[in-house]
């Protein structure tokens, strides 16, 4: 049987993105999926005659067998789920892996090492942080980076709090080895590989912010960490990111649900997106028998 997905993206991003599709778009291909890039501004989700409802281009249309969502949208994921397609990844990973918050409240039951952190409200927050300069102040629903941002004493935390525009924040201690941290890639229940991301201008390693990338042997005790998350979440393709303490072990940072794999390709001859669609093919056909 040849299933048919869609593959949602922003426009914006799908431009930036173009290579990355088509070569997502040749892999599923080679799994007989065909897959079809739609904009998220091209639909319209919602509730009409009492049903729930997606519309293509203002026009009802016909469900893909499954999606795959690319964009930061859990309410989307949920919508589609509950209309019976199988969405990649599910609503509950994107609840919760795009609220650094929330990621950490279900990371911290699991006993993985972690930076002392604190969830607040930008309405009330303190005059004074909960921990001690230097701290990292970052948006809960911020991504790759760029609403993270390097708090050294009271003036700029004064300054910050008047400037920070998002309802929720998360307050880190920073006594970690700044500007690198480890990225490990996750399809299914497979450890497929990990990167370690640098800066020599930046405390933060995000390679779009012009980090550097190399391949990262993980060890044993590493290794034991991770599977430790994997097993306890059904991931379906992620990132998961660890800071480094001064002695060079992990500290668990958090958990790309829209992951790119540009650091991957870049360091090693690793074929994720084959082993993705695989794993695609694999759970829409076990939830279909």
């Amino acid at each position: 049987m040849k299933y048919s997905g869609w593959l949602l993206y922003s426009k914006k991003d799908a431009v930036q993105n173009e290579a990355y599709i088509q070569w997502f778009i040749e892999e599923a291909g080679q799994k007989d999926m065909s897959l079809r890039l739609i904009f998220r501004e091209d639909l319209t989700i919602g509730i009409a005659s009492n049903q729930r409802t997606v519309l293509y281009n203002k026009k009802q249309v016909k469900l893909p067998d499954f999606a795959v969502i690319r964009t930061i949208e859990p309410l989307l994921s949920l919508h589609l789920e509950a209309l019976g397609v199988p969405v990649f990844n599910s609503s509950r990973i994107a609840v919760i892996c795009n609220n650094k918050a929330l990621t950490h409240h279900h990371i911290n039951s699991l006993g993985i090492p972690m930076v002392d952190t604190f969830f607040l409200k930008t309405d009330n927050l303190p005059s004074q942080p909960p921990i001690t300069y230097p701290l990292v102040v970052k948006e809960a629903l911020g991504r790759g980076g760029k609403q993270v941002y390097l708090i050294r004493n009271q003036a700029e935390w004064g300054k910050r709090k008047s400037a920070i525009a998002a309802t929720d924040i998360v307050i880190q201690a920073c006594n970690v080895s700044l500007g690198k941290d480890v990225r490990v890639f996750v399809v299914g229940k497979e450890i497929v590989g990990a990167v370690i991301r640098e800066s020599n201008t930046d405390f933060r390693a995000n390679y779009k912010l012009g980090g550097s990338a190399k391949w990262y042997s993980l060890k044993p005790e590493e290794t034991a960490i991770i599977n430790k998350i994997v097993q306890h979440f059904e991931f379906d393709m992620v990132g998961i990111d660890f800071l480094l303490d001064k002695n060079g072990k992990l500290l668990f940072n958090e958990i790309e649900d829209v992951v790119g794999s540009r650091t991957l390709s870049a360091v090693s001859d690793i074929n994720i997106l084959e082993k993705y669609t695989e794993h695609i093919k694999q759970q829409i056909s076990t939830k279909q028998i």
